[in-house]
């Protein structure tokens, strides 16, 4: 059978729904057969479920040279208890960071706010993010807040604007997929804080988003960058993809070697392309991720190349589920 890309988009449609299918993630979590199957998929996007296998995979990638950032990954909490026992989680890894003598210096702490109960009520994911944000300043570091779905973008930026306001180190993330981001870039640009620039992995209407890995998908990803790097504002360009990263070398040349601009990957994809990156001389950032709330962010990765199935079916192993 062909693979043709119709199918590959039908495929990697199918993976992004289910990414956002809550009860298919309880049912699949909650039989042990099924959730340590899931588990080994995980293992090679994660650092595993606690910070003590989080430290060691930043140790390593320190070692190689690049910056970081650090996530105990997790979204869409609608109980304020779990978003305060969360947010606590964040506390403590913040803390943990500022003590870890072995990094040169902390990661950037990076979460969704709906981790941190913003669907519970907009005024919790601020008080909550909020703690985060002071721990993460306390420990010698920032939080660089991540992209949700289109649904959830004003509250977001809204969110953020009203962090940012007391701290003003706070970074943000933006997606090339939507056709809205122009219009919000300017409204970000007005804040200091630095800017996370990423195609987007999330399930979206055409009537809002471009397709993945479609011409104007690249195109506006351009425009996004070109807005950033002529604004001298901090920039982490966050791509995996090496057409897309020698496109950009060709269009600004020597500016992406300036100290307001990163390339910034995620674990376990592009490593190679990043190591690189560090050799030729430009600043790198790994994003690393850990904890047991992998679901959504694991699909999504999964979703931006369907053929990655194929690897999970390897991470699977034997002997068959049963």
């Amino acid at each position: 059978m062909e693979l043709t890309a119709p199918t590959l988009q039908a495929a990697s449609d199918t993976l992004r729904r289910w990414a956002l299918d809550e009860d298919l993630k309880a049912r699949t979590m909650a039989n042990p057969a099924l959730a340590a199957a899931a588990g080994r998929v995980a293992a090679r996007y994660t650092a595993g479920p606690d910070v003590d296998g989080a430290l060691t995979v930043l140790e390593a990638a320190s070692r190689r040279g690049h910056r970081l950032s650090v996530e105990c990954v997790g979204e869409s909490v609608r109980d304020a208890v779990v978003a305060l026992q969360e947010t606590e989680a964040f506390v403590d890894l913040a803390r943990r960071l500022g003590q870890a003598g072995s990094l040169p210096a902390p990661p950037t702490v990076s979460f969704d706010l709906s981790h941190l109960g913003s669907l519970v009520s907009p005024e919790l994911g601020l008080a909550n993010a909020s703690r985060v944000a002071q721990a993460a300043r306390d420990a010698g570091t920032s939080v660089m807040i991540s992209a949700e779905g289109s649904d959830r973008t004003d509250l977001v930026l809204d969110l953020w604007e009203r962090l940012s306001s007391d701290f003003p180190e706070t970074g943000i993330t933006v997606q090339a997929r939507l056709h809205r981001t122009p219009e919000d870039l300017e409204r970000v640009l007005r804040r200091s804080g630095p800017v996370r620039l990423v195609k987007g992995a999330f399930f979206e209407p055409s009537s809002v988003a471009y397709p993945r890995d479609s011409e104007p998908l690249v195109a506006a990803y351009h425009r996004l960058a070109d807005r950033l790097l002529t604004s001298g504002h901090r920039v982490n360009l966050a791509t995996h993809d090496a057409t897309l990263i020698d496109e950009l070398h060709s269009r600004h040349g020597d500016t992406l070697r300036e100290s307001h601009v990163e390339f910034e990957m995620l674990q376990g994809l592009g490593t190679e392309l990043l190591d690189a990156l560090h050799a030729e001389g430009f600043a790198t950032r790994e994003y690393i991720i850990y904890g047991p709330e992998w679901w959504l962010y694991v699909l999504n990765r999964i979703a931006e190349h369907p053929e990655r199935v194929l690897l999970a079916l390897a991470d699977l192993g034997y002997p068959a589920l049963g």
